[in-house]
């Protein structure tokens, strides 16, 4: 691999004038110039970014950590990440924890020694370990949407109080009056709101909240899966489900077909999320949009002005998620 020095020697210059010529920093002629970029070329000469890292001190890449970028929930924020890091010129390091305490703390460890610009955090059911950021301490972090909410970080966070109430309520309008609910993982903040938002659009039209038809799931498809089977094997069941993700709904689909029950016929259910398969499922599913490629952007803007402005105080946006209609909710057909 050629160095600097090669292509100094075979341009029959300095290296300081090699330099300049790559960072346009000092004025060079323009003869200088094209022989200086020719050998560039003829040599498949590569600067080291390590190199400029240490004399400018950036690195222009930001750490990512999530829980799992095969989740499509995450992998669509991390596509808004990723394109937004291109945008600014940046370069994404993505690290999955796949729900491991230590993993999420090895990867921690490697980002901070590899000397990002600074982290995104998306992580579920972790904290971060004891003292993980004391030998770093000035390390620009943003919290996209999970994570410990205690942090001294930047935090870009789903309206999930009102979005459960949308879906709720979108229930409601429909004439369910026998409404039940699959949480995510109870003590979580994004579970906890939506079930708040839930149980406020329940109080609202007077209709009770019972205990049995609520059922704690875990935000991934088995999750959703047994917890509707749950639902199911009670004596009498709800007509309708708002169901904490989607992909907790889809694996809920997938009990409701085994039981032959019909959706939205027999039952009508609402996710959370609006993944990009939800359109595509059958019935197509009706749920409470996030955007994800925007929230991913907005958390590397974040990110960004952190770095550039590090002592400003501390940021906490908010989006607004909006209620997409589809096949999987219908009026009720019977009281």
């Amino acid at each position: 691999m050629a160095t600097i020095k090669d292509v100094a020697r075979a341009a029959q210059v300095s290296t300081s004038t090699v330099s300049h010529v790559l960072n346009k920093t000092r004025f060079v002629s323009p003869e200088i110039t094209l022989r200086v970029e020719q050998v560039i070329k003829d040599l498949h000469y590569a600067p080291s970014a390590l190199a400029r890292s240490l004399k400018v001190k950036e690195t222009r890449t930001l750490g990512m950590l999530v829980t799992s970028s095969a989740n499509p929930f995450f992998a669509e924020v991390v596509q808004g990440v990723e394109q937004r890091c291109f945008e600014q010129g940046y370069s994404l390091a993505l690290c999955n924890t796949q729900g491991d305490k230590s993993r999420l703390n090895s990867n921690m460890e490697m980002l901070l020694q590899k000397r990002v610009d600074g982290i995104i955090l998306m992580c579920t059911q972790l904290e971060l370990g004891a003292g993980i950021f004391d030998r770093y301490p000035n390390v620009p972090l943003v919290l996209a949407d999970w994570g410990p909410q205690d942090m001294a970080a930047d935090i870009i966070q789903d309206g999930g109080q009102l979005g459960g109430q949308l879906a709720t309520e979108h229930l409601v309008s429909l004439g369910h009056r026998h409404i039940g609910c699959i949480t995510g993982p109870v003590g979580q903040r994004a579970a906890d709101e939506r079930l708040a938002g839930f149980k406020t659009a329940m109080s609202q039209a007077g209709l009770t909240v019972r205990n049995e038809w609520i059922c704690e799931g875990d935000f991934e498809l088995a999750g959703g899966n047994s917890a509707m089977s749950a639902l199911l094997s009670l004596p009498e069941r709800p007509s309708a489900v708002f169901i904490a993700n989607d992909m907790m709904a889809m694996g809920a689909l997938r009990a409701l077909a085994d039981a032959n029950v019909a959706v939205p016929e027999q039952m009508s259910i609402v996710g959370y999320d609006n993944i990009e398969l939800a359109h595509y499922l059958v019935p197509a599913l009706t749920s409470v949009e996030q955007p994800k490629a925007g929230m991913g952007a907005l958390a590397v803007d974040t990110l960004l002005t952190r770095i550039k402005n590090p002592d400003s105080p501390r940021c906490v946006l908010t989006l607004t998620p909006e209620l997409v209609i589809r096949d999987s909710s219908q009026a009720l057909t019977k009281p």
